[in-house]
């Protein structure tokens, strides 16, 4: 182990610090600094008693500062507890004499419903008193009615029996109108109901068709033609590359099971009111010999499924002849319009009008003169089960009555009555 050295500050000598020099350093050293912790214990004893002291004031403040606190909690809740004892029992007696007050009111409400039920009672009674007194009546008049035709029987009977005939007769015709009636109306409801499917069904449809145009063709004008106006579903307004208005095609939208021949028209009338070069009618069911699509007397008849194409193809068309058109203008003479008019489809369209004209007046005819043969034959039918009817009604009062039923002029055969008459004397 190496002594600690002192570098002498004068002469640069080392010395070596051993136990004998060093030894009164060490105690100067060890004196000092035991006074120092003697002084230091010193001050941290006071400070450790002014600690105390504190504390002690402290716990002293804070016991004083709780009883404080307490007596004013006490004094509050006391305060706190007279207040909500003086509301409770204000509320209380609010609640008791708003229950007094409703207590009459169900009293007094009680009372009038018993004067009302013991009214009532009384009604009651004189009601049952009253109909006893009717029913006593009704049974005395009815012996007395009993008598009296008891008595006038024979009298009566004959004109009972005539009677009962013309009554079964006229009941028997208001059933049969009633029944007529009745299946006019049950036609009608039906023919209402399947009215309004087809309409709601055909609306869809339009609709549909309205939006796959104007998807497929966004430049051209795709208008849903007003209800009361001239007539089809869809106006289509063909437009060219540049905006120009090639030519116009009037849709018409049909959705029913069964095709009729009268949509077509109605459809080309409705294409001259219009003023539109062509007609499509778009339906689910197509005529025979038709699968997807066909001309058919000038209207473009389409299933829904070929509906695009066909305005594709359509529409080209138009542009091409509106293209030639154009091409064409301020080359044509009065002449050549003329001619271009006898030749167009609106001369076309005219003549048709006036062939179609005479053709539904014709048909018109015909129907009519059917319906009178109909009406004509279902009378003769009429009237031969209503005196089927009679004639059997008759026999059947005959078979009751006997030879005592006066006999009706054309419901009698006397040829057929001989017979019997002739076998009743022999057996005599």
């Amino acid at each position: 182990m190496t002594e600690p050295t002192v570098i002498c500050p004068n002469c640069q000598l080392e010395i070596k610090l051993t136990e004998s020099l060093a030894a009164p350093l060490l105690q100067a050293t060890k004196r000092e600094f035991e006074q120092r912790l003697a002084q230091k214990e010193a001050e941290a004893a006071k400070r450790e008693a002014a600690i105390r002291e504190r504390e002690a004031a402290l716990a002293k403040a804070k016991a004083t500062l709780d009883e404080q606190v307490a007596e004013k909690l006490q004094q509050q809740r006391a305060a706190i507890a007279a207040e909500e004892a003086r509301k409770a029992k204000l509320a209380l007696s609010n609640d008791l004499e708003q229950k007094s007050k409703e207590l009459l009111e169900v009293q007094t409400i009680l009372k009038q419903k018993d004067e009302k039920l013991a009214e009532a009672q009384k009604v009651q009674a004189e009601l049952l008193r009253k109909q006893r007194e009717l029913d006593d009546a009704k049974r005395e008049l009815d012996l007395t009615i009993e008598k009296r035709v008891q008595e006038g029987l024979a009298v009566t009977r004959e004109q009972a029996r005539k009677e009962a005939e013309d009554v079964l007769k006229f009941k028997v015709m208001e059933k049969e109108q009633t029944i007529a009636g009745m299946q006019k109306q049950i036609e009608e409801l039906k023919r209402r109901a399947e009215q309004g499917s087809q309409q709601l069904q055909g609306e869809v449809q339009e609709l549909e068709l309205e939006t796959m145009l104007a998807v497929k063709f966004p430049l051209d004008q795709i208008q849903p033609v007003p209800k009361g106006e001239f007539g089809g579903d869809v106006l289509h307004r063909v437009a060219g590359p540049f905006g120009q208005l090639c030519g116009t095609i009037l849709w018409e939208s049909k959705r029913t099971k069964n095709w009729s021949d009268g949509w077509l028209v109605k459809l080309r009338e409705d294409q001259r009111q219009a003023k539109a070069e062509l007609a499509a009618l778009v339906s689910q069911a197509l005529p025979k010999d038709v699968e997807t699509f066909d001309l058919i007397e000038g209207v473009w008849v389409v299933h829904p499924k070929a509906a695009i194409p066909v305005a594709m193809a359509l529409r080209q068309s138009l542009m091409e002849v509106a293209a030639a058109r154009k091409a064409s203008e301020g080359q044509q003479s009065k002449m050549e319009m003329v001619y271009d008019y006898l030749m167009g489809p609106r001369f076309r369209q005219r003549v048709q009008a006036i062939v179609e004209a005479f053709s539904t007046m014709q048909e018109d005819l015909e129907k009519e003169r059917k319906a009178i043969m109909k009406q004509w034959a279902k009378r003769e039918e009429q009237i031969g089960r209503v005196m089927q009817a009679t004639v059997g009604m008759y026999g059947d009062l005959q078979g009751i009555a006997g030879k005592t039923l006066q006999e009706i002029e054309g419901l009698e055969f006397p040829a057929l009555d001989m017979p019997a008459t002739k076998s009743s004397s022999n057996e005599s």
